[in-house]
């Protein structure tokens, strides 16, 4: 078991190795239009399923609670707690629509959407994106394998290139801690020249 461990080990360092190294200008770039979103009292909408709506979840508690820094709470929003939502338009009309349904009520010009899906092709996922241009809302997405459709709907595009759907969320949560960690650096920390 033990060399299963260290093969997992090595797999996940390579895997958020090349992952960062390839997106490290993109993770800046989001991290900005996130902080300039926050200060223009813009939000970030977030969605995804599974393992992908926890880490919507997860990250949108490290904004409106925090990060590491003490500071106030920013605004952002998972489109995957509302229950009460989720399965009525789940019921009433499909599970296709219950993001998107979600943005066309709360987004707004100047927000952002994250997408989070490791195929990159999730069907709920791709209408909250399509339903955001309609809204004016810039997008990214946080994805897996090839990027699948949703790589060429995004405004931009971090993709995880692995086939292992583990891999894919351990780089994710890497990108999303990042980014955290800059939009506060960015706002907060910035200006007094500390890191």
């Amino acid at each position: 078991m033990e060399n299963i461990i260290e093969e997992i080990l090595t797999s996940c360092l390579k895997t958020n190795e090349e992952f960062i190294t390839e997106n490290r200008s993109k993770i800046a770039s989001l991290a900005e239009k996130i902080a300039s979103a926050f200060l223009r009292d813009r939000k970030l909408l977030i969605c995804g399923n599974g393992g992908s709506a926890a880490d919507a979840q997860h990250m949108a508690a490290e904004f409106v609670n925090r990060f590491q820094l003490e500071r106030p709470p920013l605004p952002a929003l998972a489109l995957t707690t509302d229950t009460s939502v989720i399965t009525s338009i789940g019921n009433d009309y499909s599970f296709e629509y219950v993001f998107s349904k979600q943005v066309k009520a709360l987004g707004v010009e100047g927000d952002i959407l994250l997408a989070i899906s490791t195929s990159g092709n999730s069907k709920n996922v791709v209408s909250a994106v399509e339903t955001a241009h309609k809204q004016g809302l810039y997008t990214a997405g946080l994805l897996g394998s090839n990027g699948g459709k949703l790589s060429g709907m995004v405004d931009m595009a971090l993709i995880v290139r692995s086939n292992v759907t583990a891999r894919v969320q351990e780089a994710h949560i890497l990108a999303e801690h990042m980014i955290c960690h800059l939009v506060d650096y960015i706002l907060f920390q910035k200006h007094l020249g500390s890191e």
